[in-house]
């Protein structure tokens, strides 16, 4: 009789036991906000009902989910700290989350939802409602008013997906990626009046490895808008307007800053909207840079500025005025810009006099203004031009 060189069963229980630890099906643990008192009938605060879930949650040492049904909750501030027990927690948004009517509330808050310290962490479906109307018409009259909150922000935090989600009337910021790793945003909607001040779209900055796909966004302010420290940034199938258009900048507002680098913006279209894609940058000294930057396939439809560097920004005059950016621009490719300008010159490189741009090249751009020929204007701009270049190159 044959001998088995080991015991069957044992070795049987052994790979059992071993699939069974490496299941994918293992059952996340799951917490509803209506089990912590939520009330979605949009009148009652569910805000200690959220931070509770999410206590929870963060303190499971298994996949967790958080669950928002249907319905209307009224949320104030709140914090999403971690690090927590285990790196897979997915909150899932049937329903609407609507911030405080008076804006006093969260006018000084900076924040409304922010995520601090976690890693893990999926947000898919439902509806920020941050009312900021309100706060917009006290800017807009020009009274003194608070600066107002950020609707969702993520800070220092890593593998991070936001899937499926709208925000409308932010007050300020609508969603802020800030000193994040591996952060991807898909299938999002953010909207805002076209008059609403500081309501930015999608604002990344101090983060690499962040991309936003598949989005459509209309605001008061950028679109996308693109901070210091940013690298390795993908932007793609995202229709903006209105709104001031994808924006590199501000940048060097301080004299020791970080640079921005390798970024892409391809597939996107701007309709309406002030500027198209854009660089900017303070006018004064500063050791910052831009670098490595593709602007791909492109449509615009009655853009202001519909390619844009500027490097004498300057708002209001002060701290700046007779001085020179110190951001180093370099390395800016735009491929396949078509589309109208709504101003005759559809192409403006406005850099540096101290640091001119460098490596810039145009391939296959086609801008026209009221069916003409628009024109281009280079200040301090280096580059080169191939392919059907219209208006004709500058560089």
């Amino acid at each position: 009789m044959a001998v088995l060189p080991l015991p069957v069963i044992p070795l049987l229980i052994t790979l059992l036991s071993i699939s069974f630890a490496f299941s994918p099906l293992a059952k996340a643990a799951q917490y509803s906000v209506l089990s912590y008192g939520a009330n979605p009938g949009g009148k009652t605060d569910s805000t200690k009902a959220f931070a509770a879930a999410w206590s929870q949650a963060c303190a499971s040492t298994q996949p967790a989910t958080i669950s928002v049904p249907k319905g209307s909750f009224a949320l104030g501030q709140v914090r999403f700290q971690g690090p927590c027990k285990n790196n897979a927690i997915s909150i899932r948004i049937d329903g609407t989350l609507v911030a405080p009517s008076d804006y006093g509330v969260l006018g000084r808050a900076q924040n409304w939802l922010i995520f601090e310290h976690v890693n893990g962490v999926t947000i898919s479906g439902g509806t920020l409602d941050g009312q900021g109307a309100g706060l917009w018409s006290c800017k807009n009259s020009g009274k003194d008013c608070p600066s107002g909150a950020t609707s969702l922000e993520f800070s220092n935090s890593n593998n991070i997906a936001i899937t499926g989600l709208a925000s409308l009337n932010s007050q300020m910021f609508h969603i802020v990626i800030n000193a994040c790793q591996d952060v991807k945003v898909q299938g999002v909607r953010v909207s805002a009046a076209g008059d609403s001040p500081n309501t930015d779209g999608i604002h990344v900055q101090s983060s690499t490895g962040v991309t936003i796909l598949n989005s459509r966004i209309g605001t008061g302010d950028d679109c996308v808008s693109i901070g210091p420290g940013t690298s390795n940034l993908w932007i793609e199938n995202v229709a903006c307007g209105p709104g001031h258009g994808i924006s590199i900048g501000s940048l060097g507002k301080d004299s020791q800053e970080a640079g921005v680098q390798n970024v892409t913006v391809k597939t996107t279209t701007f309709t309406g909207t002030e500027n198209g894609v854009r660089i900017k940058t303070w006018g004064r000294p500063s050791n910052g840079f831009a670098r490595n930057i593709l602007f791909q396939h492109a449509v615009m439809t009655n853009v202001q500025n519909p390619i844009v560097i500027d490097q004498n920004y300057c708002p209001g005059e002060e701290n700046c005025p007779g001085q020179f950016s110190g951001v180093k621009i370099s390395d800016v490719t735009y491929q396949d810009i078509h589309g109208s300008s709504a101003t005759e010159i559809a192409v403006k490189f406005d850099c540096s006099k101290k640091y001119p741009c460098a490596g810039i090249k145009l391939e296959d751009v086609k801008l026209t203004y009221k069916n003409q020929q628009a024109e281009a204007a280079c200040s301090n701009a280096g580059g080169v031009a191939s392919g059907l270049v219209q208006p004709t190159s500058c560089l």
